[in-house]
């Protein structure tokens, strides 16, 4: 894939970054982790980065200001699906969100887009480049007209629709999917326009390209990092027998957990074992009643809304790390195991095999949605003591030489110098024709 290998640009001369994340949850979720760390290294490389953010806001390094745009806030941890009340819509934005939302749609980035233009369009002289990450509304296409834009597209979300229809257990489940998602197609149309899109694995290149209809020679691959200083083994605290971890949204179809449910199930027949989710569990929803009707109520633990720091001492306190998704674009969470020199097993799932490396070297694979496979990896690293150190080892130098947010930060400032240039190229020919004229 050399067509989405960039040159190397001259990345002396500091910038001033509009960063856009429509929501940023600081420590469950991607989006608000690659926001966090991202927006920190760019500083450490001395640029000047504004992160503009719905709610919930991110947690930020001290020299990276936050500009809040807020939503209605109409799917917080507290209410979730909230009807708002009509006085409490004050904007167009606030209109198309709460429209969005009646009709069954998910309408956040679609409504955040517009509310970053509306403030952007007021400050244009204020930085030099914009940087979406995967909001990709239609107000993304305004603001690149008035300022250079470049986007972050993780992964396809169409593959988050076709599992979560796959899993609709009646037609009106399928409908009410179908309606909920269909905020991608308009991403798909936004991300065919845009100049440059930046994508965190050669898999997510190939299904963006398939799935979206991205041109290919518009984007650019740079990989998501972890922070190896923080991220490491801890010699000092004792990992306890049998303890697995791993991090998934409890009822998201795509993160695989009710497979390592079950093999959690299939292993507590021969041995005593428990789990760590580093997640938050929905009150009577399907993992809920699957725990229940596996009789593991006992043996799981759900962990949410700390710190790095108890996160790494979670991995070191724990035997095996587990990343059980039907898919990933990524994986941050098995980078983050492997940094740690926690044993990982993991599925081969979307990009997971490009980024967890060789079986059997750096980590124990297995196929996707396979609770025997999984539960047959994992029986392998309590069983040999060896092979857990050899490939928690492994694993971490892996990541250490491919994987840090400060190499993601290089090569993403190398991405906004090419937006940059192409831009400049575009208004000098602009000016040329007009002078022709």
């Amino acid at each position: 894939m050399d067509n989405i290998n960039s040159p190397a640009v001259n990345t002396d001369l500091p910038l001033r970054l509009a960063y856009l994340s429509y929501r940023s949850k600081p420590t469950v979720g991607g989006q608000g982790i690659y926001t966090r760390h991202l927006t920190k290294a760019l500083s450490d490389l001395g640029h000047t980065v504004e992160v503009f953010s719905g709610q919930p806001y991110p947690v930020l390094d001290e020299r990276v200001a936050l500009t809040k745009l807020p939503s209605l806030d109409i799917f917080n941890d507290h209410f979730p699906g909230r009807a708002p009340g009509f006085w409490e819509l004050k904007s167009k934005a606030d209109l198309l969100e709460v429209t969005a939302f009646s009709a069954g749609q998910f309408p956040e980035p679609l409504a955040f887009s517009y509310r970053a233009y509306e403030e952007l369009k007021k400050r244009t002289s204020e930085f030099d480049l914009v940087h979406d990450n995967q909001c990709l509304g239609y107000g993304i296409l305004a603001i690149d007209r008035i300022l250079p834009t470049l986007v972050t597209l993780h992964h396809p979300i169409t593959v988050d629709r076709r599992l979560e229809l796959e899993a609709a257990k009646s037609r009106f489940k399928k409908f009410s999917v179908g309606r909920w998602y269909s905020f991608v197609n308009m991403q798909g149309r936004v991300a065919k326009r845009m100049p440059r899109v930046v994508v965190v694995s050669e898999n997510s290149i190939d299904d963006i390209h398939r799935d979206m209809g991205v041109p290919r020679e518009t984007m650019r691959l740079v990989h998501v990092g972890v922070d190896p200083d923080l991220f490491k083994p801890m010699p000092g605290v004792q990992r306890t027998p049998g303890r697995l971890i791993t991090t998934a949204s409890a009822d998201v179809e795509m993160k695989g957990l009710k497979f390592l449910l079950e093999a959690v199930a299939k292993l507590r027949t021969e041995r005593d074992v428990s789990l760590t989710v580093i997640g938050k569990a929905k009150e009577g929803g399907e993992s809920a009643r699957r725990i229940a009707d596996l009789g593991l109520a006992d043996s799981i633990e759900f962990v949410t809304g700390v710190p790095d720091e108890r996160i790494v001492e979670l991995y070191a306190e724990s035997e095996v790390a587990v990343v059980p998704s039907l898919y990933e674009g990524f994986s941050l969470p098995a980078v983050e195991a492997m940094a740690t020199s926690t044993p990982l097993v993991a599925t081969t799932g979307g990009a997971l095999l490009e980024v967890t490396g060789t079986d059997g070297e750096t980590v124990l694979q297995c196929p996707p949605g396979d609770a025997d496979a999984l539960a047959d990896a994992i029986g392998r690293f309590l069983d040999d003591a060896e092979l857990c150190q050899r490939i928690g080892a492994a694993g971490r130098e892996r990541v250490s030489s491919l994987y840090t947010w400060r190499q993601t930060a290089i090569r993403t400032v190398e991405q906004y110098r090419e937006v940059l240039a192409m831009r400049a190229e575009q208004q000098a020919t602009a000016a040329s024709n007009s002078g022709a004229a």
